[in-house]
């Protein structure tokens, strides 16, 4: 599908400027569709001569009139003509057409997008103008203001460079609320779903005429906030959003000053109730906070078993126990290293290069047995589920133990290659010695082989194979679905 930064490459010459202005309208213009109730599309010149659709964006508080997108095609001559025209002017022009948008008649509004006074694109604003219903209250303050802000931006005035760039949390939309306040801050119009947020933290009675932000300072204190950040976003004076407790109630305010050649006008306060949204995320923070204790504690009750696997080898005589609490020790450390990662992180997933690599030095060496090993990877084995990272690391350590011990311990020493290559959910992964090989085409004796086959294929739901190695020695190839 075309995207604006696509669509930007393929067909404009933009500086940085230009293109970061087209970027910031286009993830902010949802409040202007919202508003007027109508489709937003934006158009591009292209070095044609044509116009290009480049972005899209349908009402979330009327129906749209495009049911398909329309982002890549390009428009008519006609309509590319008016948009010439207003390029041309830098004024916002109104004109009706009924020769596309599946026959209705339609309102169209063309919005020039200007720039360091120089006009860089359309903006065309559409709606249905079949209906002959009388406009609510709410319906004339919601036009209105998106008047206002359509003017803003053809003068270069909308979304303000003062405005975070980033979307911020919470952030009301229209629907969740929408107070109209005037230079001073002053309340012209509350929407009822505003005057239901503002009932919820204690505030009753006519709203128009106050000032929000003193009507704010007469309940509880601002909790997390210092009221000198509360001020200018109640007052409409800065383009800023934040969220506010006011007793057991928390609310996310966001201000859209309105401005006329860089005189305040007014502003646009859109509130929301996000009290059940923090509850939610305490809850969720919790769980991960005990999530990564438990994997905290496994972690050390499995080093405290490696421990006593290591001291209980030591005190064995029997070379042969020696070596098989030895390896337990080993085995149990790898899933501890797992763990270890699991309890830094909220996420569920492991970046696997990072956890084998802990391993991978302390296998090679404990296996060498005091001969020169170099071990060399490549490729990327990316980011692993906690449940199958478990499983893999010990596949992985096994096998890297196994090359080592049976390749290149006879030979005494050489080099093991490990490599990654990773498509989607997909993980080939092979293990290669240049040592003594194999004396059985598919060993299957060792308890370390019995392992990686079974978890390979039990756990992985892969495959696993041994290989002689071109030029000599062994190379074992594993396929694995990891999340």
């Amino acid at each position: 599908m075309a995207t604006l930064a696509s669509i930007l490459d393929r067909h404009a010459d933009l500086d940085l400027t230009g293109r970061e202005r087209l970027r910031r309208l286009t993830a902010d213009w949802q409040i202007i569709a919202d508003l007027a109730f109508a489709d937003l599309i934006c158009w591009l010149p292209t070095d044609d001569g044509d116009y290009i659709a480049a972005a899209q964006c349908r009402p979330g508080t009327g129906p749209t009139i495009y049911h398909t997108d329309i982002v890549g095609t390009f428009a008519s001559t006609g309509r590319a003509a008016s948009f010439d025209r207003a390029c041309a002017t830098g004024r916002i022009a109104g004109a009706r057409d009924t020769q596309w948008g599946e026959d209705l008649d339609i309102h169209e509004e063309i919005i020039p997008v200007s720039l360091r006074g120089e006009v860089i694109a359309i903006v065309t604003r559409q709606v249905s103008a079949a209906s002959t219903r009388t406009p609510s209250r709410l319906e004339l303050n919601y036009t209105e203001i998106a008047d206002e802000l359509a003017a803003m931006i053809s003068r270069g005035e909308f979304p303000s460079h003062a405005a975070p760039t980033g979307p911020p949390r919470h952030s009301p939309r229209v629907g969740d609320g929408l107070l109209r306040l005037n230079a001073e801050g002053e309340i012209l119009y509350a929407s009822p779903n505003a005057l239901s947020v503002v009932h919820r933290i204690g505030l009753y009675g006519d709203l128009v005429g106050a000032s929000f932000f003193e009507l704010l300072s007469q309940t509880t204190e601002f909790g997390e906030v210092d009221p000198e950040t509360v001020e200018p976003v109640a007052l409409g004076r800065a383009p800023w959003s934040l969220d506010i407790v006011l007793g057991q109630t928390a609310i996310a305010l966001r201000a859209v000053p309105l401005t006329n050649r860089g005189i305040r006008t007014g502003a646009l306060l859109l509130v929301r109730d996000v009290t059940d949204l923090r509850r939610s995320e305490l809850e969720l923070m919790t769980k991960n906070a005990t999530i990564r204790e438990i994997h905290h504690r496994v972690k050390n009750n499995l080093q405290t078993v490696a421990a006593l696997l290591r001291l209980q080898g030591r005190r064995s005589k029997a070379p042969e126990a020696r070596l098989a609490l030895t390896e337990a020790q080993r085995r149990v450390a790898t899933i501890a290293t797992v763990h270890d990662m699991l309890s830094q992180t909220l996420d569920e997933t492991v970046d696997f290069d990072e956890a084998f690599g802990r391993n991978l030095r302390l296998a090679a060496d404990a296996a060498s047995a005091g001969i020169r090993v170099q071990t060399i990877r490549s490729g990327s084995f990316g980011r692993v589920s906690a449940e199958a990272a478990t499983v893999l690391a010990l596949v992985m350590t096994e096998l890297v133990t196994n090359a080592v011990e049976h390749g290149l311990a006879p030979q005494g020493g050489g080099t093991v290659w490990i490599e990654a290559k990773r498509e989607g959910h997909h993980l080939t992964a092979t293990i290669s010695d240049d040592g003594v090989g194999m004396a059985e085409p598919d060993p299957i004796g060792g308890l370390g082989t019995q392992i990686v086959r079974s978890f390979v294929t039990g756990q992985l739901g892969g495959t696993m194979e041994w290989l002689p190695r071109p030029g000599g020695g062994t190379q074992a190839v594993v396929t694995a679905e990891v999340a």
